[in-house]
């Protein structure tokens, strides 16, 4: 077991792995999409009075996780409810949650989380995939996981995905880190998790409009998970903002635009919304 290397942090992460077995499962998931304001949502959530933040924002357990030498999953239920609060310390009507924004991209997740959290609300927040796919891009430029510029990351994505894709290798760093257009074809990943959660248990959220009007957007996502929709968050800043640091050619834009229109065009007959993209 690979500790935390604080001494206080050590032992609460000892104290968590012996208590598993009394603590909760979450109700509640932010499935993606990344670059798409999770972060925002999870503090939003975390400040509602019945929803119990688990001690990680992205436990990252359904998707195998980040590291391509350790697999997540593998680890099993108990090392997945280390992350979440004691049962006896949740009120009647408490929930908890997690939000891994990998979930809604990765092939697996779906059904990883069925066999587990059969009754889970699904919250599912999508943003214009051009604007999520250039977001995305500065992103993994200023870590310094983007080598090219933009217009030949995204020439180069098919060709650099193509290998994973073939081995089904889900953790593969390209997989993950350079999947501009492919994080952005949000129909195919919605029908997967359709296949096996009603629809009842999937909310589809948009991004500019949850973020036109915070309280809005807020009060029918509670309902969704069971919480008393009138409580007004107090705090709605915008987090985890980062900037493209550069003008991006309107040529680019209008290229994504058009790879994405009949991607778009099918997710709106899929969900009876049209999101205006």
């Amino acid at each position: 077991m690979k500790f935390p290397k604080r001494p206080k942090q050590k032992l609460q992460w000892l104290h968590r792995a012996l208590t598993a077995g009394r603590r909760a499962l979450p109700s509640c998931l932010i499935i993606g999409a990344a670059k798409s304001g999770t972060t925002s949502l999870y503090s939003y959530l975390g400040q509602h009075p019945n929803i119990l933040r688990g001690y990680s924002q992205e436990v990252h357990y359904f998707d195998g996780g980040l590291d391509p030498k350790r697999d997540s999953y593998a680890r099993g239920e108990r090392w997945y409810r280390k992350h979440f609060p004691l049962i006896d310390d949740m009120g009647e009507g408490d929930v908890t949650f997690e939000s891994s924004p990998l979930y809604l991209y990765n092939p697996l997740a779906a059904e990883r989380i069925f066999g587990l959290l059969p009754e889970a609300r699904l919250i599912a927040l999508l943003r214009n995939p051009t604007e999520r796919a250039i977001s995305h891009y500065f992103h993994e430029r200023r870590r310094g996981r983007e080598p090219l510029e933009l217009d030949a990351a995204l020439a180069a994505e098919e060709a650099r995905l193509r290998p994973a894709l073939a081995r089904g290798d889900f953790k593969d760093a390209a997989f993950i880190h350079l999947s501009y257009k492919k994080r952005g074809l949000y129909c195919e990943q919605i029908e997967r998790f359709r296949q096996y959660f009603p629809d009842d248990q999937i909310m589809i959220v948009g991004h500019e409009e949850l973020f036109a009007d915070p309280q809005s957007g807020l009060r029918r996502i509670f309902a969704f998970v069971g919480v008393d929709p009138d409580f007004a968050v107090p705090a709605l800043r915008p987090h985890n903002v980062g900037g493209n640091r550069q003008d991006v050619d309107p040529a680019i834009r209008h290229e994504l635009d058009a790879f994405f229109a009949p991607h778009n065009r099918r997710l709106y007959d899929l969900t009876g919304t049209d999101f205006g993209w």
